[in-house]
């Protein structure tokens, strides 16, 4: 699938990360019928790639910002003997554990259709 070129919800023709907003995605794994999953791409091959590519995008998305927001407890002084937790800093984390996993997210967009994609053209013999 080297030719599948992948496009987060709202974002036109470029790629931006797409900052999770589903709120009714299951946090939990669900039971789904592959012949439903299959359809709109009628390969299911095809289909777990775009999944995948799409969760690995809402994973990266999330770790960045996760990064971004522990960066402001980060110290210089603190060595491995001195690291002391922050109520703050635990609520957070904790709160990146609390949501659904990124391929759980990916399925549900892809089932609701907020997922864009195009298969490149591929040389004709």
């Amino acid at each position: 699938m080297e030719g599948l070129h992948f496009y987060p919800p709202g974002s036109g023709n470029t790629e931006k990360n797409y900052k999770m907003t589903n709120k009714k995605t299951p946090t939990n794994t669900l039971t789904r019928d592959l012949s439903d999953l299959a359809a709109p791409t009628g390969n299911i091959y095809e289909t777990v790639v775009i999944l995948s590519k799409r969760a690995n995008q809402i994973a990266i998305a999330e770790k960045k910002e996760l990064t971004r927001k522990l960066e402001d407890f980060k110290n210089d002084r603190d060595t491995m003997e001195e690291v002391f937790e922050n109520r703050e800093q635990i609520e957070i984390s904790k709160y990146y554990e609390r949501q659904p996993k990124p391929s759980l997210v990916a399925i549900e967009e892809f089932q609701e259709g907020d997922v864009f994609y195009r298969m490149a053209k591929q040389d004709e013999e």
